[in-house]
């Protein structure tokens, strides 16, 4: 018998502690071994109970759950899974980067049947959190060592537009990951970068936001009608597909639509990785980096039939070593390499540099 997952649930609030456990206790895989209503008694009960799994409130009276956050991953490490509002957004994205696994969007409104709302969301998450790869979390809870890019820096893309194009598709662990692939992308940077990170509705501002602090290039959300320019990162909005089309008077342009969700996720990297194979041919290159599931894989095996480079994180650095896996599995990634060694291949590629063999 398959022992289950623990877990200890850490909220200030008795209702959220309630519904959580209610939804949690309607899983026979998966075992509350404790509650805790502030950040200290978090520290402690995680440290005395074990727990696989913890699902963390970000905003707790005495010690917030950033600061908790912290404590329990040098203490104790573990699998944390942040909860989060709108109002929480940036601080949650420092939480992912100091070694919280995913997080969870609070819906608005005090009341549980709201709350029930985030059920399926929930179990699927603390599923995928009980397989993660605890060794490939940060266990000093603090975030790795990335200089803030000088404003100096900023604004330089090139509005001649993109002969090359970088796609990075990223999920479960992905807002850490790209933050330090790009942060080690030097702002004289040619190509232009597409990121497709999964991300709840409303969250993705904030993304975008600290990246453009975080690293040399310029940042902003993808918009329909932008010009793609080298030196520049275009983030897909959380709710719709990016993709790149050719325009005769401009060139390679951005487009946006609400279309199906593939995989279960929208954007889905492989839309705009197949997008880019075919806007851009052998001139592509194709990413994936930690995440759950299999979105990518096919659109690498389109930039791979175009001519492009396709890299891959290896599976020890990978918080969840699913999107890269599923590509590794279907023979199209040219390059598989640790999570500090991405930059440095995509900076080849570019330079035309790394075809490499197929594999690590």
């Amino acid at each position: 018998m398959v022992d289950p997952i623990k877990v200890l649930i850490v909220d200030d609030s008795a209702l959220m502690r309630t519904v959580i456990g209610e939804i949690l206790d309607s899983d026979r895989s998966i075992e509350i071994v404790g509650t805790a209503r502030t950040g200290l008694e978090a520290i402690d009960k995680a440290a005395a109970l074990s727990p696989d799994v913890v699902t963390l409130d970000i905003e707790m009276p005495e010690l917030g759950g950033l600061e908790a956050l912290g404590h329990i991953m040098r203490r104790s490490p573990t699998r944390v899974i942040m909860l989060s509002g709108l109002n929480t957004a940036e601080v949650t994205y420092e939480a992912l980067s100091k070694g919280a696994v995913d997080f969870i969007s609070k819906p608005s409104g005090p009341f549980s049947p709201n709350l029930h709302d985030i059920a399926d969301e929930l179990l699927s998450k603390v599923h995928a959190a009980a397989d993660v790869n605890l060794a490939a979390l940060p266990r000093n809870g603090e975030r790795p060592s990335v200089a803030s890019a000088p404003a100096a820096r900023k604004g330089r893309g090139r509005d001649a537009g993109s002969s090359k194009i970088v796609a990075i598709g990223s999920s479960t662990g992905g807002p850490a990951a790209v933050e330090r692939v790009l942060a080690e992308i030097p702002d004289e940077f040619d190509a232009a970068v597409l990121v497709i990170q999964h991300l709840p509705v409303g969250f993705s501002d904030s993304f975008v936001k600290r990246l453009a602090r975080m690293v040399s290039l310029d940042v902003t959300s993808g918009e329909t009608g932008q010009r793609v320019s080298g030196g520049r990162v275009y983030v897909a909005p959380a709710g719709s597909h990016m993709t790149v089309t050719r325009r005769p008077s401009m060139g390679p342009v951005i487009q946006l639509d609400s279309s199906m969700a593939i995989s279960g996720v929208r954007p889905a990297a492989d839309r705009t990785m197949e997008s880019v194979a075919r806007v851009y041919g052998e001139r592509a290159v194709g990413v994936l980096l930690t995440g759950m599931g299999s979105d990518g894989a096919m659109g690498m095996q389109r930039i791979k039939e175009n001519g492009g480079v396709t890299i891959a994180q290896d599976e020890k650095s990978c918080i969840v070593y699913g999107m890269p896996r599923a590509a590794v599995e279907r023979g199209v990634v040219d390059k598989v390499v640790p999570l500090h060694r991405i930059a440095g291949e995509i900076r080849r590629a570019v330079e035309g540099k790394a075809r490499g063999r197929r594999g690590s």
